[in-house]
């Protein structure tokens, strides 16, 4: 597999913006369908579309067949230890929420406290908020420096303070404003030191790291399918089954129950009693695509390919004297292809819609992350976020395009 086979794979990277060839630099966002995704998701809507679980005849049996294809497919590409660890939800924000909800009603009291990042993306944020105003708990706040590196001598004296009042750590694995690979290992030891779960934000880390659940020994991993290919409304929650087996559910409603009676009701096992109602079951069956796509881009040439692409990047943006770039990789803190820069002098919203008329899709304003955007000073920036299928050539002619826009903008 080449970067140019792999181009083939996505139909709309043929497609022209105002006259110019499509430069799509918003991966971090979405990433962008392949074929294959499409199919799947048109052969299900088309010739298996039926609710799952519920029926035995045929078109009920497929579609439960290949929701459950899914669910295997995805224990298998996070390693996780079960099928019944896996819980479908409709995105990252849906598999946090569940958390934040349903561990948050088994095990946040008042006077409790919950630990999250200063640079976290409001829904790795927002749902904790939200929980300890519900229960009269404390959000404590692991700062960033600077260089948007983790704070770890704060996060210790959290953990020593806090002590038993601490019931769960929340962070991104990959900053989704950064582009910065956390310290995630060396956080989660730290926090089962102190008898302290760790619910990981994978938005981007499933994207650009391998991720095993159980090495990491994570005790929740979240992420959207959407960001890796696949078709939207899905989304993947991984929980240790300790943990989810003491966990109440936290939608009521159909096959989420075991036994109803006119005056209460038992839960069906894992991992249906976190799956109310009716799956997104055509979304779902892409999952097992998106992930052969995936796989397919970690091969040793386009792996490297990748790597010099982001190096092209990172110092091309460099060079400019007028250009800010946050977050400073290094040995520990590696970037993977997010860069969110602004220029001096230039609004990020001026500079994107200039960039869109030249056919390169980028993402501006505060990228969900107010609290770092307002941590490095500035009201927002211009994010750009690559995946395997971006190619040398669209880097450099972004660059003249950013040089282009900034021009015409002074």
């Amino acid at each position: 597999m080449t970067v140019k086979d792999f181009r083939q794979l996505f139909p709309i990277l043929n497609r022209q913006i105002y006259g110019r060839n499509l430069v799509y630099f918003d991966n971090a966002a979405t990433s962008q369908r392949p074929q294959s995704v499409v199919e799947k998701f048109t052969e299900l809507s088309l010739y298996s579309n039926a609710n799952i679980y519920r029926a035995v005849h045929t078109l009920a049996t497929e579609a439960t067949e290949y929701y459950e294809k899914a669910r295997e497919a995805s224990r298998a590409f996070i390693n996780a230890s079960s099928r019944e660890e896996i819980i479908f939800t409709s995105g990252c924000t849906a598999a946090i929420n569940l958390v934040a909800y349903s561990f948050g009603e088994a095990f946040v009291g008042e006077g409790d406290e919950i630990i999250v990042c200063e640079a976290e993306h409001h829904s790795n944020m927002v749902p904790w908020q939200a929980l300890c105003q519900r229960k009269k708990a404390h959000l404590r706040i692991l700062p960033i420096d600077d260089k948007g590196h983790l704070d770890l001598q704060t996060l210790s004296a959290l953990l020593a303070q806090g002590g038993s009042r601490v019931k769960l750590l929340a962070l991104a694995h990959i900053s989704n404003i950064l582009g910065l690979v956390n310290p995630v290992e060396e956080v989660i030891a730290l926090c089962h030191a102190a008898g302290v779960p760790v619910l990981l934000d994978g938005a981007q880390g499933i994207v650009h790291e391998k991720v095993d659940v159980r090495a990491l020994d994570c005790d929740f991993y979240a992420y959207s399918g959407h960001k890796i290919y696949a078709a939207t409304g899905t989304g993947v929650l991984y929980g240790k089954k300790e943990w989810l087996e003491k966990m109440p559910p936290f939608l009521y409603g159909g096959e989420m129950v075991e036994t109803v009676n006119l005056q209460e009701a038992t839960y069906a096992p894992l991992p249906l009693k976190f799956e109310a109602g009716t799956g997104n079951f055509a979304a779902v069956a892409t999952l097992p695509q998106a992930y052969e796509v995936a796989l397919s881009a970690r091969t040793p040439e386009m792996e490297a390919a990748f790597a010099a692409l982001c190096q092209y990047v990172e110092s091309a943006l460099l060079s400019r004297t007028d250009v800010r770039l946050y977050g400073v990789a290094d040995e520990k803190y590696k970037r993977c292809g997010v860069f969110s820069f602004t220029v001096e002098g230039v609004h990020h919203e001026d500079l994107a819609h200039l960039l869109d008329k030249m056919g390169v899709a980028v993402r501006s304003g505060q990228m969900c992350a107010e609290p770092a955007v307002r941590h490095f000073g500035v009201q927002g920036m211009v994010r750009v976020s690559l995946a395997p299928y971006n190619t040398i050539e669209e880097a450099q002619y972004f660059m003249s395009a950013l040089d282009k826009a900034v021009n015409m903008l002074r």
